[in-house]
C-alpha cells in the first residue's frame, strides 16, 4: 500500500518563484499541496485540512532576525522548514538555529528542491555543501580576512610570504593569527591548516595560490 503524500505548503512574496514551486509539486505524486501564499499571516488565515501539518517551504525577502523569527513561528505551528533565499548577504544561521531543516538557493536545481522536500518530510535535514560550510563558520565570525589568511597558512606560505601577497604587515598577519588561533581554539600551524582544509578554504594551485593583484587592507 503506497503511503500518503508528504503535505507541503509555500510561502513566497515573489509571485513567479512561488507558482514555480507550486508547479513542481504538482507534478510529484508523492508530494501534495495544501497551501501557496504570499506571507505567513495569510497562512495563518487560509485552512490545511485535517492533519499534519507537513513541510513549509519559504522564500521570504527578509531580514536575517525577521527570517529567524518566522521559522521560528512555523516551527510552533509543527512545519518543518525549507529556507530558499535568493539574497546571498543573509546569514542563515540564525533560521537554522530557530528550527528550519532545510536551507536552499533559489537558483537551485528543480531537483534539488525536491530531494531537500523529502528529506524533511522524512524527518533528515538538507543543507548543500557549500552553504554548510558557511553554516558551519558563521558561529566562528571568520572574517573574510581572516578565512583568507587561514587559506594561505594551509597553502603553505610563511607569515613574510602571505603579507607580501595581500600587501599587509607581517605584523597585521602575525594579529591575525592570534585571532584565528583563540576563535579556533589551535595553536599550532599544523591544526590550523587542518581546519582550512576541513572546511575548503585553501586557495586554488598552481604556485601555492599566488596572486596577481594582492589585496589591500587588514
Amino acid at each position: 500500500m503506497d503511503a500518503d503524500p508528504s503535505r507541503v505548503v509555500v510561502v513566497g512574496d515573489c509571485p513567479l518563484i512561488r507558482l514555480g514551486i507550486v508547479q513542481l509539486i504538482a507534478g510529484e505524486p508523492d508530494l501534495q499541496l495544501t497551501a501557496a501564499v504570499s506571507s505567513i499571516e495569510e497562512l495563518d488565515e487560509h485552512p490545511v485540512g485535517a492533519g499534519a501539518p507537513g513541510t513549509a517551504v519559504i522564500n521570504l525577502r527578509l531580514a536575517t532576525l525577521d527570517l529567524a523569527r518566522t521559522v521560528s513561528r512555523l516551527c510552533a505551528r509543527g512545519y518543518a522548514v525549507i529556507v530558499v533565499s535568493a539574497a546571498a548577504h543573509i546569514d542563515l544561521a540564525p533560521a537554522i538555529r530557530a528550527g528550519a531543516r532545510g536551507c536552499l538557493d533559489s537558483q537551485a536545481e528543480q531537483a534539488e528542491l525536491l530531494s531537500a522536500m523529502r528529506a524533511v518530510a522524512a524527518g533528515e535535514t538538507y543543507v548543500p555543501g557549500p552553504l554548510a560550510v558557511h553554516l558551519l563558520l558563521a558561529p566562528l565570525h571568520l572574517t573574510d580576512r581572516e578565512q583568507e589568511i587561514l587559506g594561505r597558512v594551509a597553502s603553505g606560505d610563511t607569515d613574510r610570504e602571505i603579507a607580501a601577497l595581500l600587501g599587509i604587515s607581517e605584523h597585521t598577519v602575525h594579529s591575525h593569527l592570534d585571532r584565528l588561533r583563540d576563535k579556533i581554539g589551535a595553536r599550532r600551524r599544523a591544526d590550523l591548516t587542518r581546519f582550512a582544509i576541513e572546511y575548503s578554504l585553501v586557495p586554488p594551485t598552481p604556485g601555492r595560490g599566488r596572486s596577481a593583484h594582492p589585496t589591500r587592507g587588514d
